[in-house]
């Protein structure tokens, strides 16, 4: 075994054990990194990139199809080429490996190791062959896909985000089981791209959202032809006939028959096999304890992303949480993570986006006294002449006179979000909004149009308003 002593020694190469390692690096600060599979982590190579590198090509195929109401017609039949589009993923995959890669970081300077690691005790890891003791650990070893028990299951082979976008997988008929955010991206990625799709679920589509957020998703899906089956419990699955196809029986009796089986029933932490028990460090049903500022029960570990118990499981909250990490480990400041200000983002078409509280949410926490207000797209001048006006809504979520939560299902809904996760975070007014000047004509309208609404009734509505226009119209 080969002694290593340093600063930080981070567990896990995804996007957040990166960015911590490169910038505690570029600070001078002695890294080890320790990764067993690629460098990366899921969300370059089995995750976000591919996954958002489907859809666009999803999306292409859609466009192509043109448009009769503006006048644009397919002269021929569409030719949709799944293997191709495959194949666009692994090359936007491989234009960004690089920056991820092993040599870029030890350039910086990093420590990397290829191997799984273990804690040997509260001070050390070990991993590949050295022995390392940290000031500092944190783990970030994110999540893996999580396959519920489903009787016969495992009697036939099934896909997870870690295998569908092999390029060798060309799906005629995919079922899906699992109807959040990866299920109903995939969905209508491949039904775009010419797969026959069916999309189950024992509770209802995106059940965390907002059901009238959800509406439009649900819509596009069905005008599709993404076959849904919604609320349906699963009684069996089973192989059947010689090409090897799944059949899925519901509990109604109803049977589906598909060439592949994609699992998209959610994720949990991994962090088997870690040794944590031996490091002293406190774990719950779905990760790692830690306190708001991701410090674990050993005071030299501590923890990000997926891995933390109960977190929300983005890209984007292990980049917070490096942030954070950096000032707390790096700047010794004081830094605490704020999981209702975290925006989230399903990828279909239209896009569904929530920062803040739903409104289920908010009337847990404050009863009848919240303010709600819903704008429709039918109201943006953009959406109706890129004919999509039936395709979302705003709804702000509204308690003493400040936005508490927003949820927006439309085109870009990902890019609309952002303004308002910096009105949740700042604690700006409303007031404030409503002076912005929006460029028109644009998507990003309804936000301002949304708060009008809630004004509106306040300054048409009130007599001493109304009294002292007229007062100034006759005597100023």
């Amino acid at each position: 075994m080969e002694y290593l002593k340093t600063d930080l020694c981070i567990i896990g190469a995804g996007s957040g054990g990166l960015s911590l390692a490169a910038g505690a690096a570029q600070l001078g600060v002695k890294v080890v990194l320790v990764e067993a599979d690629k460098m990366g982590g899921d969300c370059l190579n089995v995750g976000c990139i591919p996954s958002k590198a489907l859809i666009a090509a999803g999306k292409a195929a859609h466009q192509a199809r043109g448009s009769a109401k503006m006048g644009v017609t397919q002269g021929q039949a569409l030719h949709v080429d799944l293997a191709r589009a495959k194949a666009y993923v692994a090359e936007v995959i491989a234009k960004i490996a690089p920056h991820d890669s092993q040599d870029r970081f030890e350039g910086l300077g990093v420590t990397v190791i290829r191997a799984w690691g273990r804690f040997t005790s509260p001070k050390t890891l070990e991993a590949g062959g050295h022995v390392i003791k940290a000031r500092r650990f944190v783990i970030a070893t994110g999540s893996r896909a999580s396959v519920p028990l489903i009787a016969g299951l495992d009697s036939v082979p099934y896909l997870t985000n870690e295998t569908i976008f092999d390029p060798s997988l060309l799906p005629r008929h995919l079922l899906i089981i699992g109807a959040g955010p990866i299920g109903v991206e995939m969905a209508q990625a491949h039904v775009r791209l010419g797969v026959q799709v069916s999309l189950i679920d024992s509770g209802p589509l995106l059940g965390c959202e907002d059901p009238d957020l959800t509406a439009p998703v649900a819509a596009a899906l069905r005008a599709e032809t993404v076959a849904l089956y919604i609320d349906h419990t699963i009684k069996r699955v089973a192989p059947t006939g010689p090409e090897g196809s799944i059949r899925v029986t519901l509990a109604d009796g109803t049977t589906l028959t598909g060439s592949h089986l994609l699992m998209a029933t959610g994720r949990q932490p991994q962090i088997m096999g870690l040794g944590l028990d031996v490091a002293g460090v406190k774990t719950g049903k779905n990760g790692v304890l830690a306190s708001d500022d991701l410090r674990t029960s050993n005071k030299r570990i501590y923890v990000m992303g997926d891995a933390v118990q109960d977190g929300l499981q983005f890209t984007h909250v292990a980049g917070t949480h490096a942030g954070l990490l950096a000032r707390r480990l790096l700047f010794g400041l004081r830094a605490r993570k704020k999981r209702t200000l975290i925006p989230r983002v399903t990828y279909s078409d239209p896009e569904l986006a929530q920062v803040g509280l739903t409104l289920a949410e908010a009337r847990a926490h404050y009863g009848d006294k919240v303010t709600v207000i819903t704008q429709s797209l039918k109201c943006s001048d953009r959406a109706q002449t890129q004919d999509q006006q039936d395709q979302g809504l705003i709804k702000l979520i509204i308690y003493a006179g400040r936005p508490i939560g927003v949820g927006i299902t439309a085109p870009h809904a990902g890019e609309l979000i952002s303004l308002w996760t910096l009105v949740l975070t700042r604690k700006i007014s409303l007031s404030a909004v409503a002076g912005m000047t929006f460029p028109y004509p644009t998507l990003s309208e309804i936000s301002k149009q949304a708060v009008r609404g809630y004004f509106s009734p306040k300054l048409f509505g009130n007599l001493w308003i109304r009294a002292w226009v007229l007062f100034v119209q006759r005597y100023l």
